[in-house]
């Protein structure tokens, strides 16, 4: 086992996390055709928003959380200019002499170059900001002894060990959740700790369409037509969101239980909150979700999306969401009793009433606030 890693086995744990949120007319996430992302479940036509695009919300909702750059992570195809430019920075050295140090530092590690622009890596590469500091330790005590030697003895000077370690210790905590894949160079994958499930709409929705104009505001007062025009699909659903993470791969990451139990309740917070931005200025979609269930397994992650198999439908003025409310709390007692798969713990924060309230009481506890809710999963993962 690498030294990267504790070597004391975590408990097995899982934190499902099922979100109910109603969205009005957007398109969060698009096709190649520009139009909202779309599924086929339960033999309807339904919309769609990537588990891709949910991610990405995800970790920029990380930094509204106020988690410190320095835990986060930065994905992208420019690690050589990254590092360079905290190379100059550190060392003082000019541009050209920072590039030429930060290639060496990573040539070691096989990293292909882009087909298309050298100056790029052939993928996006996920990589923490405290890592790329530690990438810059290799040089940063000798840069001007490191700078004058050749290319041949330079390179002598660096082995992928060195950058494959500061690669592999200390991961930013969406880095230890999302994992990181390299096809070419397996030695620093990160096993993903968490799964994210592409949000789909409880029942079936059409997609429409906005034929929208723009006025030239300096356009003759006689002339007619439009300055520009175009088209946007949209639809309006309530999604069923889902997630979940495994404690023991993220203690496993960060070899850290409390570091672990803080990142996960990190996650939950900033997945319930996020949403992706696609289209927001036009459509002002962003929403609250009418419903955020938790739960703590120790067999296995289970979405409850089977749920809505049967799609929703709405019926008198009820909407979607309370019936989907009540389909979701049916499936979680069918879970519990039916198959003999209780939670270690679960917690749920929603916004209805009446029978559906008692439903959801039924299959997860009593209401909590959000707030209580983390407070109260954070002590459940902490024993």
């Amino acid at each position: 086992m690498t030294s990267h890693m504790s070597t004391t086995p975590a408990r097995r744990r899982f934190i499902d996390v099922h979100v109910l949120q109603t969205v009005p007319p957007s398109n969060l996430n698009r096709d190649d055709a520009g139009a909202p992302k779309e599924a086929t479940y339960g033999g309807v036509r339904r919309p769609r928003a990537s588990s891709q695009a949910w991610k990405r919300a995800t970790r920029i909702a990380f930094a509204a959380l106020g988690i410190d750059e320095s835990r986060l992570g930065t994905r992208t195809k420019q690690i050589a200019d990254h590092l360079a430019g905290r190379i100059a920075a550190r060392t003082g050295l000019d541009e050209t002499s920072a590039a030429r140090l930060a290639a060496a530092v990573i040539a070691p590690l096989g990293i292909t170059a882009s087909k298309n622009k050298e100056e790029e890596s052939a993928y996006l590469l996920f990589y923490g900001n405290k890592q790329i500091e530690q990438l810059v330790d290799l040089v940063a005590d000798r840069a001007a002894e490191l700078v004058v030697l050749d290319d041949k003895h330079l390179a002598s000077e660096f082995t992928a060990a060195q950058a494959r370690n500061a690669l592999m210790t200390g991961h930013p905590i969406d880095v230890a959740l999302f994992g990181r894949m390299v096809a070419n160079v397996p030695d620093i994958d990160v096993d993903a700790a968490c799964q994210v499930a592409h949000a789909i709409a409880t029942h079936g929705a059409e997609l429409e369409f906005d034929f929208y104009t723009a006025v030239d505001d300096r356009q003759a007062a006689d002339s007619k037509g439009a300055g520009m025009m175009g088209r946007i699909g949209f639809n309006s659903a309530t999604f069923y969101r889902y997630g979940a993470v495994s404690l023991h791969q993220l203690e496993t990451n960060l070899n850290d239980h409390a570091a672990a139990v803080q990142a996960a309740t990190a996650f939950v917070s900033a997945f319930v909150r996020s949403m992706p931005t696609g289209y927001g200025n036009s459509f002002a979609h962003r929403t609250m979700p009418q419903l955020v269930a938790l739960a703590v397994r120790e067999d296995q992650p289970v979405n409850l999306v089977t749920a809505f198999e049967k799609p929703i439908t709405a019926y008198g003025a009820t909407g979607y969401a309370a019936p989907s409310a009540e389909a979701l709390a049916a499936e979680q007692h069918a879970i519990t009793t039916t198959w003999g798969a209780p939670a270690l713990w679960t917690g749920v924060t929603h916004s209805f009433a009446d029978d559906t309230a008692k439903a959801l009481d039924g299959a997860f506890g009593q209401a909590l606030t959000f707030p209580g809710m983390l407070d109260a999963l954070t002590a459940e993962l902490a024993r």
